[in-house]
């Protein structure tokens, strides 16, 4: 499923799995969502999240087996905040040229599969319709709070906190978005992120006195709005499975997401609500040493995900443009961090 062979197998299944018939259980209608690294399915009762063969070198899902194995990945790891959830791995078979998940024949791909849950209830649609509440920030705040005590840490974990090895991460996002110079990004922001995020990196203090303080654990990696359902229970899912160095991370760098996340969608009053009710279960004060720092770094990444979406063969132009502009508005949004640093 590699090269441009896996591009047209990647179209096939995208196409058979879109057929309701391709289950093992009853589905009325199929619909789809696509990232610039999966396609999910969602049916009714499940979801099958399919990884694309793509190598971003931070990722690579390129070989069948890789694949299998991030699958299995995700569902271990996620199950630390979404327990009921994940329900395991499924394979997708090809038979006489019928594809189908679970089916007989050859495997000719993996999908991880999850309950599928309400989706008006992720934070993301409640934040649009106005329904996220102070009590709601608290709630979260608690529950990131109870989780980071008893994420795992050690040795090995505290060494990704070291300034040197996170400028392994802020030199790849601005190796990787350099050709986006001029598209999604101006070469003036760029210039100007990078001089603050590297000036920021030498002061190793701070980076010391946050793994001297157990601040660096196995994080979640992804912490957004989108990836945070509020129901009966507060589930938070999709975690980074692909990449050791982005879940072995400070949980400041993890609060940062989420609080960046607010700002992106205009709600600076949840943000501030939030961190105060996160610092006061945490009793981090400390976070506000480096909050900025990740913050920048945090909407850089995602303006450099929004700009690999341009090159998505799989993209139709509509979506392309639409991610253009995301990624502009994180880019301004990373460069005002960058501001404060």
């Amino acid at each position: 499923m590699e090269d441009r062979g896996g591009e047209t197998l990647v179209r096939r299944i995208k196409e058979a799995l879109l057929d309701p018939s391709s289950y093992p259980h009853r589905v009325e209608r199929v619909g789809l969502k696509e990232t610039h690294i999966s396609l999910i399915f969602l049916t009714g009762s499940y979801v099958y999240k399919v990884k694309k063969p793509v190598d971003f070198g931070f990722l690579d899902f390129t070989s069948l087996e890789k694949r299998r194995f991030f699958c299995e990945k995700e569902v271990e790891l996620n199950r630390r905040l979404a327990p009921d959830v994940y329900m395991g791995v499924s394979e997708i078979r090809m038979k006489d040229g019928r594809i189908m998940v679970d089916g007989e024949g050859k495997t000719i791909e993996y999908a991880v599969k999850m309950r599928q849950f309400d989706e008006e209830l992720l934070l993301s649609r409640l934040l649009s319709k106005g329904k996220v509440t102070e009590g709601m920030m608290e709630a979260i705040a608690r529950r990131l709070a109870e989780f980071y005590r008893s994420a795992k840490t050690g040795p090995e974990i505290q060494a990704f906190g070291r300034p040197e090895r996170i400028r392994q991460d802020t030199d790849e996002n601005f190796y990787q978005t350099e050709r986006f110079r001029g598209i999604t990004i101006s070469n003036q922001a760029f210039l100007f992120i990078k001089e603050r995020t590297d000036r920021f990196l030498e002061r190793r203090n701070i980076f010391e006195g946050r793994i001297r303080g157990g601040s660096i654990r196995e994080c979640h990696g992804d912490l957004r709005l989108e990836h945070i359902f509020f129901g009966d229970r507060i589930i938070i899912f999709d975690c980074i499975e692909f990449n050791e160095r982005f879940r072995y991370i400070d949980t400041a760098s993890d609060i940062a997401f989420l609080s960046m996340d607010f700002a992106f969608n205009g709600r600076e009053d949840l943000d501030r609500c939030f961190l105060q009710s996160y610092v006061a279960a945490s009793s981090d004060e400390g976070l506000f040493e480096v909050l900025d720092f990740y913050r920048c770094y945090r909407a850089y990444v995602r303006g450099k995900v929004e700009s690999f979406r341009l090159e998505d063969p799989l993209m139709d132009e509509a979506e392309k443009e639409a991610a253009k502009g995301r990624a502009r508005r994180y880019f301004e949004l990373s460069a005002l961090y960058a501001q404060r640093l």
